[in-house]
């Protein structure tokens, strides 16, 4: 699968290593009961609800639910038919920050807009979760201010920016840098990163 983005996007050869260290880290989350948060402004907003739109529900495999969930779920709810159950698919649980708009809302107007991701990190993140932090720059000062809270309560965040990583770079246990500096060229390699990172942990989860 590496080898097939490699192939396609040669110049991410330089994000090899960082790539299998984001694949292994989204693994280990998912296999403890964490989730992903992610956080980005304008174009890397979008993507945060992309990748969300990815992990959540099937994106290369169906991902039915097997016949113990079935069992368990219709022992609670007794209701649930079997036709709502086929169509049902199993998820990796995630949450894109920028889409919790009253929330943000709110703390921007009432607090401070610098902290709008921050604030939704302290109040959803734990210990095994992975924060995802998305900028071109590396520079965007919401974006680090919840890398920073991250940090903090134990979160392992992964950067994904541009080829000079900026402040992210510093403080991110893995960055991913693709190697382009406009913001543009940069989200165009994004895109191929964080759909590989989503099929290779999809993968591992869904074997069928």
């Amino acid at each position: 699968m590496l080898s097939e983005l490699l192939k396609r996007y040669p110049q991410l050869e330089i994000c090899k290593h960082t790539l299998t260290e984001a694949v292994s880290a989204m693994i280990d989350c998912y296999k403890n009961g964490g989730k992903i948060l992610l956080c980005g402004n304008g174009g890397s907003c979008a993507d945060c609800d992309h990748i969300v739109g990815e992990l959540m529900k099937g994106f290369l495999k169906k991902r039915p639910l097997t016949n113990e969930i079935k069992e368990e779920l219709t022992s609670n709810s007794p209701l649930l038919d079997a036709e709502t159950l086929g169509k049902l698919q199993c998820g990796l649980p995630a949450i894109s920050l920028p889409s919790i708009t009253a929330l943000n809302s709110a703390f921007c107007n009432d607090v401070d807009p610098e902290l709008i991701y921050a604030q939704t990190v302290m109040a959803l993140g734990n210990k095994k979760d992975i924060l995802i932090a998305i900028s071109t720059s590396g520079n965007a000062k919401n974006v680090f201010a919840a890398a920073k809270v991250a940090k903090g309560l134990g979160l392992t965040v992964i950067g994904l920016t541009g080829t000079n990583g900026g402040k992210l770079n510093e403080i991110a246990d893995m960055c991913i840098r693709v190697p382009e500096t406009e913001t543009f060229k940069v989200q165009e390699l994004h895109l191929p990163v964080y759909h590989y990172l989503c099929a290779a942990v999809e993968n591992e989860f869904f074997k069928d």
